[in-house]
């Protein structure tokens, strides 16, 4: 007896050393998409204050493809030891489950959700040379026009994609989808009037529409962007229902031990306070969300329903 109750203090005394040793390695954090990209700025932004705050490296590892389920997948699969997390878009989690065949897991019974980092509203811009000025000309333009205006997105499945779907249900119109793979060329494109209208991510076009490149003539939050204050929602240009935040979170494979889950979330807070990584998230549009496991839990519940029935409603396909 005094044998085993000696095993199994020192059993006990090893697990608690090595939760206290937590990062005893090198952490990655995977994005399921390319370098360049809103999800991987957010997540290099927030490694650099992890690292500091943890003491061990933070390793930003782009595994893209499949919209995200490659890198998803890859991470479902890692070890629960806290040393492998995914910063990711809405996509992988509330979006591709329903576009594609044979996920290679459940996003909702798979992952220990952490934390939605950040969010921000598309915004409906066109070409500073357009002709259109209002969301009331866009409107008017494709009913007397059904499915000729071009919108460009990101690509079939991305949350500019699915607002432009959720636009046309909303005001009983049709246009022309796009889809590019990625926003850069999409955004390129819409530059060179190439395509008539996008809804993008605010950072992704803040630039160009300071740069009086784009008209933004609507942005899609429940409220005006803090960076276009005098751009309109489009519940105020008069179209309902089209209120849709692109946003970045960050997740852990299934079994994260606890006191790991809360060391990483105390973390996390305290690099979203941080004075600077507000600073560069809000200058560009990004509104710091940071809110709990709990919340991201019944977040993601909500979303994951908003956005399946909407595909199922509009026949949306990942072709």
């Amino acid at each position: 007896m005094k044998r085993l109750l000696a095993a199994l203090g020192f059993s006990l005394l090893a697990t608690v050393a090595a939760a206290q040793a937590w990062p005893a390695k090198p952490v990655t954090l995977v994005v399921p998409f390319p370098p360049g990209g809103s999800t991987d700025t957010v997540a290099r932004t927030v490694a650099t204050k992890l690292q500091e705050r943890l003491g061990q490296t933070f390793i930003v590892e782009n595994k893209a493809g499949a919209t995200g389920t490659i890198g998803a997948t890859q991470v479902k699969r890692s070890p629960a030891d806290g040393h492998t997390f995914m910063v990711t878009s809405l996509g992988p989690l509330v979006v591709a489950p329903h576009l594609l065949k044979n996920v290679a897991y459940d996003a909702s019974k798979d992952f220990d959700l952490m934390s939605v980092l950040v969010q921000a509203p598309n915004v409906l811009v066109v070409p500073a040379t357009s002709p259109l000025k209002s969301v009331a000309e866009v409107i008017a333009q494709m009913k007397a026009t059904p499915d000729k205006m071009s919108f460009a997105s990101s690509g079939n499945g991305s949350s500019d994609h699915l607002t432009i779907e959720l636009f046309w249900l909303q005001t009983a119109t049709s246009g022309l989808h796009i889809p590019y793979k990625g926003g850069a060329p999409a955004i390129s494109d819409l530059l060179g009037g190439q395509v008539e209208a996008s809804f993008q991510n605010v950072n992704a076009v803040l630039q160009h529409i300071n740069a009086g490149k784009l008209k933004a003539l609507a942005v899609t939050g429940d409220k005006r962007s803090a960076v276009l204050p005098a751009v309109p929602t489009l519940a105020e240009a008069g179209v309902k229902g089209v209120d849709v935040y692109s946003w970045q979170a960050i997740v852990a494979p299934k079994g994260l031990p606890a006191d790991v889950r809360s060391r990483m979330g105390e973390a996390l807070t305290a690099a979203l306070a941080d004075a600077k990584v507000r600073q560069q998230f809000t200058a560009v549009g990004l509104e710091i969300v940071g809110n709990t496991p709990e919340q991201f839990t019944t977040f993601q519940a909500r979303e994951n329903a908003r956005w399946k029935q909407l595909i199922e409603t509009r026949k949306i396909t990942a072709d």
